[in-house]
């Protein structure tokens, strides 16, 4: 899964395709490169960002959507917790929702979903991204993001999303310290009694830069690290920024895992 950001504040790209064309020739480069998905962003949930409004979500998301669709041949994700946003790009032909609330944010989300049949990413956070690094602490992390997990799944069934529609994410970096982080890795096989496949989402985050305290755009071989146990350990999602040399690493992994 490639990652397309068009805001001005992620942590890792923002501000580097604002411009319309711009994402979409991201967008086609990251397909030519080996991407199975895109993943299409207009308001970053790094920790400590602040939302922005569903006007303002669909300004930056809409004319990258209606510009790329009829270019790709993999399908389209939106990184959206707004049920309004959804829907708009649904009905433009997005197949993906990736929601970072896990159906917490919005009430009207799974019943969007739902309505038009598409495929959907369930995150587990503790907070908005403003807020969720005031408290990391977890009496047993794993059992809890696996509990949070699964009242999410049960959400997206009450409202008709079907199990194989839905693909779950632990929430790397999303209210967690490193420590967290890292133990969520190690341990990912064990929420694999929920069910689902499981997709990772640690491109570039900051427990890939290690205690030498890599920058941003050289976490190139510490995420190949993350990216290759994660699969190991069950992932078979990849959400990432470097796509070719991921998808090398992921294949390889892929084989070893068998």
């Amino acid at each position: 899964m490639g990652i397309l950001n068009v805001t001005p504040d992620s942590f890792s790209d923002g501000a580097l395709r604002m411009e319309p064309g711009q994402a979409v020739s991201h967008a086609l480069s990251m397909v030519e490169a080996g991407a199975d998905i895109i993943d299409l962003g207009g308001e970053s949930t790094r920790p400590g960002s602040v939302g922005v409004s569903e006007d303002e979500e669909l300004r930056r998301v809409m004319p990258v959507v209606e510009r790329l669709m009829p270019l790709l041949n993999i399908p389209l994700s939106l990184d959206t917790t707004k049920s309004g946003v959804a829907a708009r790009a649904l009905a433009a032909g997005v197949e993906i929702i990736n929601d970072i609330s896990g159906l917490v944010f919005d009430g009207e989300m799974a019943g969007v979903v739902s309505d038009f049949n598409a495929g959907l990413v369930l995150m587990h956070t503790r907070g908005r991204p403003a807020t969720m690094q005031h408290d990391t602490f977890y009496g047993a992390l794993v059992t809890e993001v696996c509990s949070g997990l699964a009242s999410s799944l049960k959400q997206a069934l009450r409202a008709g999303i079907t199990a194989e529609q839905i693909v779950l994410d632990p929430g790397i970096g999303f209210g967690k310290e490193r420590a967290g982080n890292l133990e969520l890795l190690r341990r990912l096989h064990e929420l694999l009694g929920l069910g689902r496949p499981l997709l990772i989402g640690s491109s570039r985050k900051g427990l890939t830069a290690t205690a030498a305290g890599r920058t941003v755009g050289s976490r190139l071989f510490t995420t190949a690290a993350t990216i290759a146990l994660a699969v190991a350990n069950g992932a078979r999602v990849l959400r990432v920024h470097d796509v070719a040399a991921m998808r090398d690493v992921a294949d390889m992994a892929w084989e070893i895992a068998g």
